[in-house]
């Protein structure tokens, strides 16, 4: 392994085994890299898998001639997967997150809503079907009411017309047509809502992480810019060429006294700004997690609501309604003679009539089409649970990452890690003489 570094780290090959060894080093990692852009245009940011094969086999011949010919380009590049674990790479898994969220999370909690407002449509439909049949049954009432009416004994107490008319059983086509619009038009507001909440997140989600990836890049090239450029740039390590240099020079107890002050590459300790740095990344993180704990929790009441709806509005019971009618007719024969005489009136019954009619509203339907609320994705939920604890690796990993960075440097351009060492041994002879 030792090797094949030196060969992939050497700015030309020295033979033609080296040669091509190192094409073989990049035919290699082109491939995996190829393979991962394509997997992360089509699974995360969505595009169609022409345009993702498109690109990807676009993208990787380009590759392949970079690494192969382009010594600095091959050291940017593998300063690029440290870097995923700075604070570069959380911003790339925090797209990835509210991407998630997009596409399998919020369409969850539409679905329940829309489960919600068939429940609610059900029974507006169900319960107005109730209340028109009442007006048959009312209808039915009057005019055995008003038969019963016509058929007095005598015609010349018989009224016209007993009969009455209900025009509402005219109008009930309508009232399921208005509550058919009613419906189709909510149906469209939340299919457009959510198309255009979907296609906005997309499109803000893709460019987001197209920015994020050419920072990632930009922010390698930079720190070897600076690396190469600036002696006093990220160069407070104690490594093992200062350590040689001291010795030689015979100024071990340079490093000594200054140990506070200098951190070793490869070592565990954190500075106290390092320590800072990773408790603030961290909080930014748990913020993070607490907007993305929102977002399913209100999944999970989404669910927990519809359901409930759902199961109350199939144990909703028909509601009797009893109607009863009581129609008594009665004349009074001489009641004043009767009065005279001391003897109490006697009356002639002409009519009576007395009907009870039974009906039942009802607020449910077997033939009511409500699909069944969708349940929370658990898949979903590990997998963000699963990037927010890399996200909080990377935080106290981000100073070791770093580190390699530096080391990575230091492996392609040797002489410039010759004169940054030998910059920091004359800076800490300086001050060990003051």
């Amino acid at each position: 392994m030792a090797e094949l570094w030196w060969i992939y780290s050497k700015p030309v090959p020295a033979d033609g085994r080296e040669l091509w060894t190192l094409f073989l080093q990049c035919s290699c990692i082109t491939v995996v890299i190829g393979g991962l852009f394509y997997n992360w245009m089509f699974a995360s940011l969505e595009y169609s898998w022409h345009l993702s094969v498109a690109m990807a086999i676009s993208f990787s011949p380009l590759l392949l001639l970079t690494l192969f010919l382009v010594h600095p380009a091959r050291c940017v590049f593998s300063m690029i997967m440290p870097t995923l674990g700075t604070k570069q790479g959380r911003k790339l898994l925090f797209s990835t997150c509210i991407m998630i969220a997009v596409v399998n999370i919020t369409p969850n909690i539409i679905s329940n809503i829309k489960t919600m407002l068939q429940v609610i449509k059900c029974i507006c439909k169900n319960s107005s079907d109730s209340l028109l049949n009442s007006t048959a049954l009312l209808e039915t009432v009057s005019w055995e009411f008003g038969d019963a009416i016509q058929e007095t004994i005598h015609s010349i107490y018989k009224p016209m017309n007993g009969h009455f008319r209900f025009s509402l059983l005219q109008n009930s086509s309508l009232i399921y047509q208005k509550m058919h619009l009613a419906g189709e038009k909510i149906s469209r507001e939340f299919l457009s809502v959510e198309v255009l909440v979907k296609d906005s997140v997309r499109v803000a989600n893709r460019l987001a992480a197209g920015f994020f990836m050419l920072y990632l890049c930009f922010e390698s090239t930079w720190y070897l810019k600076n690396y190469l450029t600036n002696l006093r740039f990220d160069n407070f390590y104690i490594t093992k060429k200062l350590e040689r240099l001291a010795a030689d020079r015979g100024a071990a107890h340079l490093l000594v006294g200054s140990s506070k002050k200098l951190m070793r590459p490869r070592g565990l300790k954190l500075s106290w700004e390092e320590v800072v740095l990773c408790l603030v990344q961290a909080m930014v993180v748990t913020v993070a997690l607490m907007l993305m704990l929102v977002v399913v929790a209100m999944d999970h009441f989404a669910f927990s609501v519809a359901d409930t709806a759902v199961t109350k509005a199939a144990q909703f019971s028909a509601v009797p309604v009893t109607l009863n009618i009581k129609y008594k007719v009665e004349i009074g024969i001489t009641p004043f003679l009767f009065k005279v005489f001391g003897r109490r009136s006697e009356e002639l019954l002409l009519g009576d009539f007395n009907k009870t009619y039974h009906h039942y509203l009802v607020f449910n339907s077997a033939s009511c089409r409500i699909s069944p609320p969708t349940p929370p994705n658990p898949s979903v939920l590990l997998v963000v649970g699963l990037l927010f604890c890399i996200l909080y690796s990377t935080v106290f990993l981000e100073t070791y990452a770093r580190r390699l960075c530096r080391d990575i440097a230091a492996s392609f351009f040797p002489s410039c890690e010759d004169k940054r060492v030998l910059h920091l041994y004359r800076k800490l002879a300086r001050r060990h003489r003051k």
